[in-house]
């Protein structure tokens, strides 16, 4: 049937409104196809970037094997705050920084709450390496708090320190002569004495001597800080060490 002009415009303005204001293509995609492809929006994604998974080290009790594994699970600045973060403890990394030729903050951050137990440091936030840290968290969880339990029957609410980051020698002497100490690098924590939830308040500088329950939690937390610190010095070293234990996240097997 022939169609007059009028009724031509017709037919196409009723495929138009059909079409909603497009006109239908001539061929059709097949079935399950995407007849319109659009382009992307937003950003196009970029290279993805590996994160090593923490392997449990802070949450396993301390043996023979604990600071190999130590070693290994933080052998980069990455595997290291994995472990940390896998085990609910803050850690704020920081920038590299050379304060002089021997001191300075390389693969280092700031110690937080560990979100994971009930001890706090305190200072809390301090400055010192991610294996530090890593340690650290170690002691606390493995020996620190449990030793408290048994030993002393409470729970340690902080963790008392003398610092961590001193741009010093071994032996508070400067020069070129000097022995750079760990301190230079935040690589050692100095630990003075814990807090306890009764109240109780157990310092190295007090209670060190003798045989009470106080002397020998301090001696077990020791004895355990020889298996996951690279250097443990406490009272039994030097007189220099009689208020604090010297614990040291580096290579070396000195324990005292």
């Amino acid at each position: 049937m022939r169609l007059s002009g009028g009724m031509r415009l017709a037919l196409v303005a009723v495929l138009m409104v059909a079409g909603c204001g497009r006109l239908i293509p001539d061929t059709l995609p097949p079935p399950g196809a995407r007849p319109y492809p659009t382009a992307p929006t937003g950003p196009l994604p970029g290279p993805s970037v590996y994160v090593a998974p923490g392997t449990g080290v802070i949450d396993r009790p301390i043996d023979g094997g604990t600071l190999g594994r130590l070693r290994q699970a933080t052998g980069s600045a990455a595997q290291c705050e994995a472990e940390l973060a896998a085990a609910r403890v803050t850690f704020s990394p920081t920038p590299d920084r050379v304060n002089s030729p021997t001191c300075g903050l390389t693969a280092a951050g700031v110690l937080g709450p560990d979100l994971g137990t009930v001890a706090r440091m305190t200072p809390g936030d301090v400055t010192m390496t991610c294996a530090l840290a890593a340690a650290v968290s170690v002691w606390r969880r493995q020996s620190v708090e449990p030793a408290a339990l048994e030993i002393l029957g409470s729970e340690v609410v902080a963790m008392e320190h003398m610092g961590v980051y001193a741009c010093r020698g071994v032996r508070n002497d400067s020069g070129e002569t000097a022995r750079v100490s760990a301190h230079a690098r935040a690589a050692a924590l100095d630990f003075s004495g814990v807090r306890l939830r009764d109240g109780r308040r157990i310092t190295v500088r007090g209670d060190w001597r003798g045989d009470d329950p106080e002397a020998r939690f301090l001696r077990r937390i020791r004895d355990d800080a020889c298996r996951v610190f690279g250097t443990t010095l406490s009272p039994d070293y030097n007189a220099a060490h009689h208020d604090h234990l010297h614990l040291e996240a580096e290579s070396g097997r000195l324990c005292r």
